[in-house]
């Protein structure tokens, strides 16, 4: 049986303020604070409430790994909880631009998460059971993530 996906919405995750903890025991890391964004999708439509984070690691191996929490409030005044993991990576000329600020085309590295979804609303009660992917790419100020649930 072959993978099937429905796409679920995009997310568009825009960074605010980075702070920045350089190298650590576990790796090289910064927490980027979210100050807004969008989840717009079939099924869903909501805002990025402002206090979520990413607690990114660069790796050993140069690959970074965005590690997310963030809060969507949706425009029929539901909440829902969305944490992922994920990993970024590409040659290290194309990540060096990204770092810069530079717009580079999302074929030109690969970065995926795993969304996971929680919320105690009926009407998005579907979320907390399911899998999902994201296939994303970094603007200057912000992360978008296509986000499709796996069938």
């Amino acid at each position: 049986m072959g993978l099937q996906s429905e796409f679920l919405g995009t997310l568009r995750i825009e960074v605010g303020d980075s702070h920045f903890l350089n190298d650590t025991p576990a790796g090289w890391r910064r927490v980027d604070v979210f100050r807004g964004g969008t989840f717009v999708g079939p099924r869903i439509n909501g805002r990025i409430l402002s206090g979520g984070s990413d607690n990114l690691l660069r790796r050993a191996d140069g690959a970074l790994q965005p590690d997310v929490r963030l809060t969507v409030k949706t425009d029929d005044d539901a909440v829902i909880l969305i944490t992922y993991r994920g990993i970024r990576h590409g040659p290290p000329e194309v990540m060096a631009r990204i770092a810069a600020g530079e717009m580079v085309s999302g074929d030109h590295y690969y970065l995926r998460s795993a969304p996971f979804f929680e919320t105690g609303a009926a009407k998005y009660d579907w979320l907390n059971r399911i899998l999902a992917i994201g296939v994303g790419r970094r603007e200057p100020d912000a992360a978008v993530y296509e986000i499709y649930q796996i069938l």
